[in-house]
């Protein structure tokens, strides 16, 4: 509607406008058609067409002017229709915001009318379904009356039952009774039993110790045997040598006899006589020339190897009497024999410095920090280690 009415103020406007341009010339033509027609009527006297063209003048004029009053007019009325025709816009997009918005509103009724229609469906087939759930509900809650029915038949039935278990749970509580009497005597016999354990496992400690010491000592006793057997070992190693060196006598003396034989067969063929043997010696046996041979050696070896001899000697001494220590140690039970075992431990140490200086020989410093004059020891009083090593090492000072 207010397009239509914009449309015609419009075409209203246009036409006027056009109107104020062609109607100078209209006017002007309609003046000339006029005067010619008036002209060709009637004829005027230089006067009259003078008095006539200052009236057409006076009538233009008065006309002009209001033809421009008229304009004047118009465009007054044209910029107040420019200015409502403004307020009409305004109003009109005003008018098509508010209308928008309806219709927004309009959109968002229509959704929520679609919304509670839909509502409206599900709630109608929730209450059908709640219907339907009824009657089952119904067809349920007469079923659970019969299994009522049915369970009150069974709660008699298993309350008779249960009198009978009472009957039985007495019975049970006199057997029980008994096993705990039962189980007191039980009890009884397992700490007698505990008893003869704790014996059992103090003498089997006994015999798992007395057994250690007896192992410690087979150890010891293996190495022992085990250092005889080296001995042994090293003095067959040399006899098989001495034997070797024998077969090699044997073979030089055999080839020492063929040649002696060859020059007197040379001799006799060349006729020259052959010297005379020198009388044989008593021919000694293999063995005897490997032993003669051995204690030969050995006797030759015995004045360099003294000191090696007392080094073994000592260290054999050393090693029984730690190992004897150590029994007695491991024997020991009270603090009674404290003395002696100090006395003990002091001597193996003794023994150590004499091995180690013997080891070192004359470069040791051992021997200097030993004293060179031997003091006689008061009663009771106690022998440094210096001086129980100067009296070990006699020929060694």
């Amino acid at each position: 509607m207010i397009q239509f009415a914009l449309l015609f103020g419009l075409g209203f406007l246009t036409a006027s406008l056009l109107v104020f341009l062609i109607a100078p010339a209209i006017h002007r033509r309609i003046v000339w058609f006029t005067e010619k027609r008036l002209k060709a009527t009637m004829p005027l006297s230089p006067q009259e067409v003078r008095a006539q063209k200052d009236m057409a003048r006076a009538l233009f004029a008065a006309e002009n002017a209001r033809t421009e009053q008229a304009l004047t007019q118009e465009r007054d009325k044209t910029v107040a229709l420019q200015i409502h025709n403004g307020k009409l816009q305004q109003e009109a997009s005003r008018l098509a915001g508010g209308n928008s918005e309806l219709q927004t509103r309009i959109d968002d009724l229509e959704m929520e009318a679609g919304e509670l229609r839909s509502r409206l469906r599900r709630e109608e087939s929730y209450i059908s379904q709640l219907k339907s759930g009824i009657h089952v509900a119904e067809q349920a809650s007469a079923e659970k009356e019969a299994d009522i029915d049915n369970l009150r038949k069974r709660m008699m039935k298993m309350s008779a039952d249960a009198d009978n278990l009472k009957i039985d749970l007495a019975t049970r509580e006199t057997e029980i009774e008994s096993l705990k009497l039962r189980i007191n005597t039980l009890r009884d016999e397992r700490d007698t039993l505990h008893r003869d354990l704790n014996a059992a496992s103090v003498r089997a400690a006994d015999a798992e110790r007395s057994l250690r010491q007896e192992t410690d000592k087979n150890k010891r006793l293996d190495e022992r045997l085990t250092r005889e057997i080296a001995g042994s070992a090293d003095k067959e190693t040399a006899i098989e040598r001495h034997v070797q060196d024998v077969v090699r006598l044997k073979e030089r003396l055999e080839a020492a006899v063929k040649e002696s034989r060859e020059a007197s067969k040379a001799l006799r063929a060349a006729g020259i006589a052959p010297p005379k043997k020198p009388a044989k010696a008593p021919k000694l046996s293999a063995v005897s020339m490997i032993v003669n041979t051995a204690d030969n050696q050995t006797n030759a070896a015995e004045p360099e190897r003294t000191v090696e001899h007392d080094i073994a000697h000592m260290t054999e001494e050393v090693r029984n009497r730690a190992a004897a220590l150590s029994d007695r140690l491991l024997k020991a039970r009270t603090p009674a024999h404290e003395e002696a075992v100090r006395e003990e431990i002091a001597t193996i140490a003794a023994n150590m410095v004499a091995l180690t200086a013997l080891k070192e020989g004359s470069a040791s410093p051992i021997l200097d920090l030993l004293p060179k004059d031997k003091v006689a020891a008061e009663q009771g009083a106690r022998i440094s280690l210096a001086d129980r090593v100067a009296a070990m090492l006699p020929k060694h000072p």
